[in-house]
């Protein structure tokens, strides 16, 4: 199959590329930059030069394609205060696809997330989040839509991941944590360091995306969570340990000044499951769980 990619020389997607190919499948990536279309043309793939808010490009892209794998988010401007406009502008690529593959029965599948699912219990697949209208609520918005198109003929489906999806190279939470003890000098948890959050290996999550493009029936939502939940403490001690700081609790109210922009989240209880994903494509991940690859040391170089 030819599957278009966009994200495809991100985070996930790196790792995604390959996972198709080796499994016989041609990849058409979206690239906004030369670095980004050098990347995937070394990893085999065709390039489509263009960014999300080519609304044109996207659709014409998707209709020559056997479906597609959406990864990627405006997060340069989320980042920067505007998460609503990275949130319509990903709406409004997914209702792009939808047109693009109406009727069809080709595949869409798009990433969202676990946090905030079901506060104070593990959340399962079968859990919706809140839709309050809020600018953060927006991709859950947009998860919703994309369910919805199992009702134009679009086999649509929506797969969940890990606040951290770990690995060589990460630039995400578990980096941030890191930078942020040795440059305080204490590896710091929020209040008694219990609250847990998932975690996946992103070669495991790769898999899982490629699965769920090749099997998950239309309206089908798909957790990418190898652990269900990882107490923060027990992160904060391995960076502790490995860094030779001292591990130490940070008041909630003091999150956001020792954590900064991390301390919205870092103090959240978020488990979440992924049996029923497990069970309907036969996922199983084998990638090295959270604190045993950062006890491999490359977070630390």
């Amino acid at each position: 199959m030819r599957y278009f990619v966009t994200g495809a020389s991100g985070w996930i997607g790196s790792a995604l590329v390959p996972e198709l190919t080796a499994a016989g499948h041609s990849v058409v990536g979206l690239a906004r930059s030369g670095t980004s279309a050098a990347a995937l043309t070394a990893a085999g793939a065709e390039v489509v030069h263009g960014s999300l808010d080519d609304l044109d490009l996207l659709g014409r892209t998707a209709a020559g394609s056997d479906g597609v794998i959406h990864l990627a988010f405006r997060h340069d401007i989320a980042f920067s205060g505007d998460y609503r406009g990275a949130s319509d502008a990903d709406r409004a690529a997914v209702d792009t696809f939808g047109d693009a593959l109406a009727e069809s029965g080709r595949p869409l599948v798009i990433a969202s997330g676990v946090a905030g699912l079901a506060p104070g219990r593990t959340a399962t697949e079968r859990d919706m989040p809140v839709l309050d209208g809020s600018p953060v609520s927006g991709r859950a918005v947009t998860a919703r839509a994309t369910l919805d198109l199992a009702d134009r003929g679009v086999r649509a489906s929506v797969v969940r991941l890990s606040p951290t999806c770990h690995g060589e190279g990460d630039n995400g939470f578990m980096r941030t944590l890191v930078d942020t003890a040795r440059a305080r000098g204490v590896s710091g948890y929020v209040g008694d360091g219990a609250n847990r959050w998932p975690a996946v290996h992103r070669l495991d999550a790769a898999r899982l995306f490629r699965l769920a493009v090749e099997q998950a029936p239309a309206g089908s939502v798909l957790h990418g969570t190898a652990e269900e939940g990882v107490a923060l403490r027990e992160v904060a001690e391995v960076i502790g340990r490995h860094l030779g700081v001292e591990t130490a609790s940070v008041a909630p109210e003091r999150a956001g000044e020792h954590f900064g922009w991390l301390g919205a989240f870092v103090g959240f209880d978020a488990p979440a499951s992924s049996a029923l994903t497990r069970d309907l494509l036969g996922w199983t991940p084998r990638g090295p769980g959270l604190l045993a690859d950062l006890d491999q040391g490359h977070y630390f170089r």
